[in-house]
């Protein structure tokens, strides 16, 4: 069986960015293993029509890797897909990426001190170190909605787009009505017959002004990579202000709403739309919707908004509670992702035979969103706990790819079997993070993805950006428990 310094799983924006960061730091000895055939994680696999980051470009990419050619204030998929390539490219990455390598399971040998990687159809790997850096938005299904079974028109999930299908002259319906389906509705009532949007809750729509980049500002960019840092930094704390109003219900929530609001009056001329499109949650309870082309879309001649809950799909159609029955060719599900808030996504089997799954049965916790006590070795990107609610998520991803790299090069350099963070400090700093985030909207009572169904939120930080990178700038050796190789392993005790 192979044996190497590190596995990599995974080949997205969070991957690749740390084999570039573990190959800075001068860690060679690594390998991608991508169950995909190409790399690009999510925006490899989101490209349904109109896909594009509600982030601005500068501030999502990576410090490490700027990019001057952004051709928009804000990007499409296959540009952000372009940039991730191109990062591959520069590094000399495609070399090292295994592609059609499914992980069915990670198990921790601690006499020996390294992983053993099983994959679907492959043969299993040993590593000293591993980064799961498969991402939260990396499976997604259908929804349990009843009846779905039933239904013997065509069916779409936003994240598995049929590109061959062709929407001219359907009549189609869109379940969602969230980030996904703000990009999608705008481009399919462009195309079908008719387009039916079913919406379970409206959330916050603010404007989102997306301006092509001046030839002569690309210019400067590269000819002073300073200008293009200094309009990161520009973009970075603008965005970092923004989460005294979403992040904590304060006086500036009542102006994030006050523009939502005025966005909504401004498009929508309706009065009883308007009223349908008004969210009863405070602004920054869910995610905030970026867009200017989602209400002008509503209000085209062949789109009909429908906010009477599903009740459950026919032959058909969708039944909705009031017993109308609403026939449609196809029916696209815009309903997000099988984001893991509790259980992990595959088996992984730690230190005396733990099984992380039933530990984070009730809900996912880590140290400092990055790694967990009895689990060695082995480093989270977006893990637990790191989701920002007001600013780039590769600001925050880019602050644990240093971490964990420093992690794994001070395995490397002190010849460590293992490193693991002691329980004690896991458990208070996730004790603090619950307690803080009694005070942020997320918890303020809507329901939403970012939280399990008993209200647990394993997703969001909750505070500025700059905190949570402040926090990883340093590895404090203190944390963990650091056993060298040519240690005496210890025996797990006998109940």
């Amino acid at each position: 069986m192979t044996t190497i310094d590190v596995a990599v799983i995974g080949a997205g924006f969070a991957g690749v960015g740390a084999a570039i960061r573990l190959r800075q730091k001068g860690v060679h000895d690594f390998t991608i293993f991508e169950r995909g055939t190409e790399i690009g994680g999510t925006w490899r696999d989101n490209t349904y029509p109109g896909a594009a980051c509600d982030i601005p470009s500068r501030l999502y990419s990576y410090s490490f890797a700027p990019n001057p050619e952004w051709s928009h204030t804000y990007s499409g998929s296959r540009e952000i897909l372009g940039y991730i390539d191109s990062m591959a490219t520069e590094f000399r990455l495609h070399e090292r990426i295994r592609f059609g390598h499914t992980v069915t399971g990670l198990e921790f040998d601690e006499a020996a001190g390294h992983w053993t990687i099983t994959f679907q159809d492959q043969e299993p790997v040993r590593a000293r170190s591993v980064v799961l850096a498969s991402g939260p938005l990396a499976n997604a299904s259908f929804p349990a909605i009843r009846g779905i079974e039933d239904y013997q028109g065509h069916k779409i999930h936003s994240a598995r787009w049929d590109h061959d299908y062709d929407f001219t002259g359907k009549k189609v319906a869109v379940v969602g009505t969230g980030a996904s389906a703000v990009q999608i509705i705008p481009q399919l009532v462009e195309q079908a017959a008719s387009v039916k949007v079913f919406q379970r809750t409206p959330g916050w729509v603010l404007p989102r002004v997306n301006r092509r980049t001046n030839p002569l500002l690309k210019q400067l960019y590269r000819q002073v990579p300073a200008t293009e840092s200094l309009a990161r930094q520009v973009w970075f704390y603008g965005h970092e202000s923004v989460a005294l109003g979403v992040v904590w219900n304060t006086p500036l929530t009542r102006v994030v709403e006050l523009v939502g609001k005025a966005q909504l009056r401004r498009q929508v001329k309706d009065p009883w739309l308007r009223r349908q499109l008004t969210p009863e949650f405070r602004a920054g309870c869910k995610r905030l919707l970026m867009t200017d082309d989602y209400y002008p879309a509503l209000q085209r001649e062949n789109c009909k908004l429908i906010t009477w809950p599903i009740a459950k799909l026919s032959e058909q159609g969708i039944r909705t509670a009031e017993g109308i029955e609403h026939q449609v060719d196809c029916i696209v599900f815009a309903t997000g992702f099988d984001v893991s808030k509790a259980g992990t996504p595959i088996p992984i089997v730690g230190r005396d035979g733990r099984v992380l799954a039933q530990e984070w049965s009730k809900g996912a916790y880590a140290y400092k969103s990055i790694a967990v006590s009895g689990y060695p070795n082995l480093y989270f990107t977006f893990g637990p706990n790191s989701g920002p609610g007001h600013n780039s998520a590769l600001v925050y991803m880019e602050a644990q790819l240093d971490y964990l790299s420093g992690a794994i090069k001070t395995i490397l350099d002190q010849d460590l079997r293992l490193l693991d963070v002691w329980q004690d400090k896991q458990d208070r700093y996730n004790a603090a993070i619950q307690r803080r985030l009694t005070a942020t909207t997320w918890n303020s009572g809507c329901h939403s993805w970012y939280l399990t169904e008993d209200g647990f939120n394993a997703t969001m930080y909750p505070g500025f950006a700059t905190q949570y990178v402040n926090q990883l700038r340093t590895l404090q050796l203190a944390d963990y428990e650091a056993v060298p190789a040519d240690a005496r392993p210890r025996i797990a005790a006998v109940s």
